[in-house]
């Protein structure tokens, strides 16, 4: 079964990132072997990490990969709370259309493009990062969560 890994996506060393995610969001960079996209619509601050592992599942992972992981994801919450103001984080590991391990960590407010509604399904097109934007989150993610370039 191909699962998307092995003939599609950016390939970073034998590692590569699913052609859906990145044709959906902004590469922003890696934190520790984990790679940091930003969803294109800007509606609403929403960050996707991508774990360099062959695991389909969050908790396949052994535990200290998965506890990695989920200090980045409680990372980002943290930035989208204190910089982008952001009350309330949404936290998912869904993977239905995209087979490739991948969290959602979404930064919502009371009156954003969809609030109460969850964001999938009820997130209308919206405006897109200007690089001005991009530049700016990419430093202040640098100096939050220790964030890597991109061009690793």
């Amino acid at each position: 079964m191909d699962t998307g890994r092995a003939s599609r996506g950016l390939k970073l060393g034998d590692f590569r990132v699913h052609d859906r995610l990145l044709a959906d969001c902004h590469r922003l960079g890696t934190m520790n072997r984990t790679h940091l996209l930003l969803h294109r619509n800007a509606a609403l601050p929403w960050f996707i990490l991508v774990p360099e592992t062959s695991a389909v599942d969050l908790l396949d992972l052994p535990a200290e990969t998965r506890d990695r992981l989920v200090a980045q994801a409680a990372a980002l919450s943290a930035f989208l709370k204190t910089s982008l103001d952001c009350p309330k984080v949404n936290f998912a590991a869904i993977g239905n259309l995209v087979p490739q391990l991948h969290l959602h960590v979404v930064g919502r407010r009371p009156g954003d493009a969809c609030w109460p509604a969850p964001v999938w399904g009820h997130l209308e097109a919206s405006s897109e990062y200007t690089d001005a934007e991009l530049t700016a989150l990419r430093t202040r993610l640098a100096e939050a969560v220790s964030l890597e370039s991109p061009d690793r």
